[in-house]
């Protein structure tokens, strides 16, 4: 599975949505499902998906899938 698929797996677990509604300008609370809460619950997702531990910094900053893929790339993600 690539970073992208795995990252729109994450994404679709975490918010509880079908993946084909994930694109670069999904963004925090512009649908219900991405409340505060799911956000949470979608930083825990992407740090065991890529075993990593995001910084608060971009916990913060994560604010839509685009941006996501911005921050994994400072991982060696590649998309």
């Amino acid at each position: 599975m690539s970073d992208l698929e795995r990252l729109q797996s994450a994404f679709a677990n975490a918010l509880g949505i079908d993946a084909a509604r994930i694109n670069d300008e999904l963004a925090y609370q512009q649908i219900p499902e991405w409340d505060s809460i799911a956000h949470m619950v979608l930083i825990s997702e992407i740090e065991q998906e890529f075993d990593i531990s995001l910084d608060t910094d971009e916990v913060i900053d994560l604010s839509s899938f685009a941006k996501a893929k911005e921050i994994l790339s400072k991982y060696n993600r590649t998309f």
